[in-house]
């Protein structure tokens, strides 16, 4: 998997999943983009552990249509282009139906949405119409197994990313004619700050006891997968969605 001369936007990049994929990324020779909403200093931390030089930290509200378009804008601006997106960046929001006022319901929806789902919609459009131009790309959109599973106190949660392998699939249909590839990784719980309340204590040993191997994902392992979607060599592969959960959950 060699990405030198590769130009890489991760959305979501300051922790994580996104920090994970972005230094994957640079120690493979791409330029990185490192994109963040608010927290800044912890942009700035993924950016300094990125192997080799180029690389750019952008700000955008991913919620925000304009932002989005600003964002690919700026990317292809000042990398002079764009081969790969990855659309990482989301919300993980509880609002379980019995525990919440309908107005509550409503942000939750909305937000998550907004975020999940349209964000990684208008990224990739706007993704999409610089690769057209190009004559080719790659976007790798970050899904999760409760896509499969249920989410049942965070229902738009699973809503969004059940959305998002949808989403994956129709555009890797429309777009393979046009040498844009498309793929998707689901992991189930990652070692993140996201999921960090969720594995303390009794309910952390639950969790790590649904995978055989007792234990959840690293970021790394979840990068591992993202990277080869986008690798060259992994074209047929497009509209895939690749399960990254340690046997915790399996589908056929």
């Amino acid at each position: 998997m060699d990405f030198n001369d590769k130009i890489v936007l991760v959305t979501g990049a300051s922790r994580g999943i996104g920090r994970a994929i972005a230094i994957q990324f640079a120690q493979r020779g791409a330029q990185v983009a490192v994109h963040y909403n608010r927290n800044r200093e912890a942009a700035q931390e993924t950016l300094v552990q990125l192997s080799g030089q180029r690389h750019i930290m952008v700000q955008a509200d991913i919620a925000d249509p304009d932002q989005v378009r600003s964002l690919i804008d700026r990317v292809v601006k000042a990398m002079g282009g764009l081969d790969i997106l990855v659309n990482n960046a989301g919300i993980y929001e509880e609002h379980a139906l019995t525990e919440v006022t309908y107005d509550e319901w409503q942000r939750h929806w909305q937000a998550t949405l907004n975020i999940n789902l349209l964000g990684a919609a208008n990224a990739s459009y706007c993704a999409a119409q610089y690769m057209l131009r190009r004559g080719g790309g790659r976007i790798v959109n970050i899904s999760s197994r409760g896509a499969f599973r249920g989410e049942p106190t965070a229902p738009a949660y699973g809503a969004s990313k059940a959305a998002m392998n949808a989403m994956g699939q129709s555009l890797a249909r429309a777009l393979a004619p046009h040498n844009i590839f498309i793929g998707t990784v689901a992991p189930g719980f990652v070692e993140t700050d996201m999921a960090s309340e969720h594995l303390k204590g009794e309910q952390g040993d639950e969790i790590r006891s649904q995978s055989p191997l007792k234990r959840v994902a690293t970021p790394d392992e979840v990068a591992w997968a993202a990277l080869f979607l986008a690798s060259e060599g992994a074209q047929f592969t497009t509209g895939t969605i690749i399960d990254v959960n340690g046997a915790s959950y399996l589908r056929s």
